[in-house]
């Protein structure tokens, strides 16, 4: 397979791992938090959304649409579900029709920061995710589901 397109896979394993790190233990209130700009349930849904045009763009397809955010536990299976198709595409034989650095720089790197956001808004809203040593996390290329291994290195609380 190529470098490339095997690093992007890679990458989006990154964005699954962390975001399911964001997202694990979340309390039901976390959703509709709205005291930072977006409520967590708008920036999952435009996660989505990310992923779903990374995918049209792959195929040769590009289309953008922003989807209603959905109930918190359907946003959550979407975001996920959108991530495993553009994945699937990543490790098939079909043809690349967008270059990789761009899926990397547009859709890949705002996912990213979005993860930042939801984890920066998971403390602001009283329930702090636990943080970890991410070098060491076993992260692999196709693992791009909800259901993540657990931290190698979880940091201490205090």
């Amino acid at each position: 397979m190529d470098e490339k397109r095997e690093l992007l896979r890679h990458t989006l394993a990154t964005v699954a791992y962390r975001a399911a790190r964001a997202l694990e233990g979340a309390p039901d209130h976390f959703a509709g938090f709205s005291s930072a700009g977006r409520m967590p349930v708008e920036i999952l849904a435009h996660m989505g959304d990310l992923f779903d045009w990374a995918l049209s763009a792959a195929i040769g397809q590009e289309h953008w649409q922003v989807t209603q955010p959905r109930a918190w536990a359907e946003e959550q299976q979407r975001f996920f579900s959108s991530l495993r198709s553009l994945d699937s595409f990543l490790a098939s034989d079909g043809p690349l029709r967008a270059p990789v650095e761009q899926l990397f720089q547009g859709p890949v790197a705002d996912a990213l920061a979005h993860v930042g956001q939801l984890a920066m808004l998971r403390r602001m809203s009283g329930s702090p995710t636990r943080g970890e040593n991410f070098y060491v996390a076993d992260i692999q290329a196709g693992q791009v589901d909800a259901d993540q291994p657990k931290a190698a290195k979880p940091f201490k609380t205090h």
